[in-house]
């Protein structure tokens, strides 16, 4: 599958799940883990919810040669 995971939001998405993860082990809450989910798709580096609408927040390969 190709990825429409950008570097930005990979970092982005990195930052926000260990944020969750953190707050309902904090909080002693379940929800928490709802903070895999992030992790998972920038682990991966495809968001199926990108996918219906086309979004990709890769570089386009014509910006990468300056």
């Amino acid at each position: 599958m190709k990825s429409n995971i950008g570097s930005i939001d990979r970092v982005i998405r990195i930052i926000a799940g260990l944020v969750i993860l953190g707050a309902g082990y904090y909080y002693k809450s379940w929800w928490g883990l709802v903070g895999l989910l992030p992790l998972f798709t920038a682990m991966v580096r495809v968001c199926p919810a990108y996918l219906p609408f086309g979004i990709s927040t890769c570089a386009r390969k014509d910006e990468k040669q300056g």
